[in-house]
């Protein structure tokens, strides 16, 4: 390969710190309708009829929510990673609050410093 061309490298997801998706096999009734709505077939039907699907490559997940939505008995619980559920603090009032969410701040806390 000479110096010009370049080469490509296949680089995985980031692990996640567990399990991303849990399906409660009390609640599930088997309709696999989480199943066909999963974008990264992260969720697949399984082998066994009569059993909850399986959640197979969980760090392939995109947390859409798509099969949570789509349970009809809420059987599955959707784990965000940790920068997914962190939320801010104001110091002064102690509010919590996400960027982007109602009553955010302006995205940068830094006076300008010419023309106020």
């Amino acid at each position: 390969m000479s110096e010009t061309q370049k080469k490509a490298y296949l680089v995985p997801n980031a692990i996640a710190p567990g399990q991303t998706v849990t399906i409660d096999p009390e609640r599930c009734i088997a309709c696999n309708k989480c199943t066909t709505k999963c974008r990264m077939q992260t969720v697949l039907p399984n082998p066994e009829r009569g059993k909850p699907p399986l959640v197979v490559y969980p760090d392939e997940c995109w947390f859409c929510g798509l099969c949570v939505e789509a349970c009809p008995t809420s059987a599955i619980e959707m784990h965000y990673p940790i920068n997914q559920r962190l939320f801010f603090k104001r110091k002064t009032t102690g509010e919590i609050f996400r960027i982007d969410g109602p009553n955010s701040p302006p995205q940068s806390y830094f006076e300008p410093p010419i023309g106020k």
